[in-house]
């Protein structure tokens, strides 16, 4: 066994939680993120999620990951290689062993390590005991059984008490990383308000990993990364689709016009059409259209009638789009066309990431169409683009594109609210000769 590559004097730190698409690791990742931000720290966070629909449980094919990079200094992605790996079963570590750095530390639910389990993730012998990991630290925490045991007197169905061991791993990781529980323990009352029963079977399991962690002194030292020394304000993890329709929000009410979003769904863009149809309060109209050449002609036209207008989609959706932006682009109106991208070509995989777009958002229109393409960096990050994009469609009336990705799009990161007047404003271009003397 290797020595851990976990020092208390860290400044930074990569996890990475992975278990089967039914054992809660994107809710264990984002309280994980939740109780990181309350202790000051920067972070950004990637959700991994299947590619397969409905894969057979304990196969490769229906791994879920969720990985986050925390630190004491500026966080500008999830990680490259991984320091901790939480794994849930063998799948989960034939899937993402190779994200973790030699050297690194795993842990592991021993108790699903088992003979059925090994098979359906092509292992021959237990990789937790033959040798093959001799590169690592190993942590074999019983995760399942312990979570049984401390919930054995609430009356639950074992597959109930089974489903709450993904709170023993969070338990342990608060454990590691120096996290009280306070704040976990105030997001499970909220999630489960209105089911006491849960409540208590995640705090128990919650406390039963921290207790584990502590006790065995597996871990050494537990670890206190500084916090990050941010701007002041107030914060709030924000993913990049919701911080895409905030921005545009915010330029809507910058520049006093309505905003239009009138869009086709298509994963990994289609939050953006959710957020924005609840915020009718603030005077957006969402207008979902039955497909993504009638979205794009339906923006243009809510353009004409003089509102903000924009469309969301991913890359097959850009394809169909591209001959109504040449349209825009000649009628020089102003248009925001946010791309989230996923992998391709064709149809791609819509639960996968790639930055594919670009030469057709530069270069994928016929004849001369040129139009500004603008690219966003990080989930916060992706508020202050949409904000900007839809100054310069407005300010120069013209389209302009707005590519994230998967990772941006359902990832996140602190993002710091601004305070009034922060934002430059918007300044619409106002013709004031007659028409009949108007030009290009």
């Amino acid at each position: 066994m290797s020595t851990s590559v976990l020092s208390p004097e860290m400044r930074k730190a990569v996890v990475r939680f992975s278990g089967d698409s039914g054992d809660g690791m994107q809710l264990t990742g984002d309280m994980f993120s939740q109780s990181s931000g309350q202790a000051g720290h920067d972070l950004t966070t990637t959700p991994d999620f299947p590619a397969e629909i409905r894969a057979p449980q304990g196969s490769i094919g229906g791994v879920s990951s969720f990985q986050i990079q925390i630190g004491g200094t500026e966080i500008y992605t999830p990680g490259d290689q991984v320091d901790v790996l939480v794994v849930m079963n063998p799948a989960a570590l034939k899937a993402n062993l190779h994200f973790l750095k030699a050297g690194g530390t795993i842990i592991a639910d021993k108790d699903s390590f088992n003979s059925r389990n090994l098979k359906k993730a092509d292992y021959e012998s237990n990789p937790l005991d033959d040798g093959t990991l001799e590169d690592y630290h190993i942590i074999r925490a019983p995760a399942t059984s312990l979570t049984k045991e401390a919930l054995k007197d609430l009356g639950l169905e074992n597959q109930a008490m089974v489903r709450s061991k993904n709170m023993f791993a969070l338990g342990v990781v608060s454990y590691i990383f120096s996290r009280p529980l306070a704040n976990p323990k105030s997001f499970i009352e909220k999630k489960f308000a209105n089911k006491p029963i849960l409540i208590e079977a995640n705090k128990r399991a919650l406390e039963a990993g921290f207790s584990f962690a502590e006790s065995t002194e597996l871990f050494g030292a537990s670890i206190v990364i500084p916090p990050a020394k941010l701007p002041k304000g107030t914060y709030r993890n924000v993913d990049g689709n919701t911080a895409v329709a905030w921005g545009l929000l915010a330029a809507a009410e910058n520049c006093g016009r309505r905003l239009s979003l009138c869009s086709y769904p298509i994963t990994p863009a289609s939050e953006i059409l959710h957020e924005l149809s609840a915020r009718k309060d603030m005077g957006a109209i969402v207008f979902q259209a039955e497909d993504e050449i009638a979205a794009i002609c339906a923006a243009i036209g809510a353009a004409f009638s003089g509102n903000l207008s924009a469309t969301s989609t991913s890359g097959p959706g850009a394809s169909l789009k591209t001959e109504a932006m040449g349209l825009a682009v000649i009628s020089e109106i102003p248009l925001v066309v946010v791309n989230v991208q996923r992998a391709g070509p064709s149809t791609g995989l819509p639960t996968k990431t790639e930055q594919s777009d670009l030469y057709q958002s530069l270069y994928g229109r016929h004849g001369e169409a040129p139009l500004v393409v603008m690219a966003a960096s990080s989930p916060d990050d992706c508020f202050y683009y949409s904000y900007m994009a839809s100054k310069i469609a407005i300010e120069h009336s013209t389209p302009v594109i707005l590519l994230t990705d998967s990772y941006l799009a359902s990832g996140t990161s602190p993002w710091r609210i601004p305070e009034n007047g922060e934002l430059p404003d918007i300044k619409i271009p106002r013709f004031e000769k007659p028409a009949e003397e108007w030009e290009p």
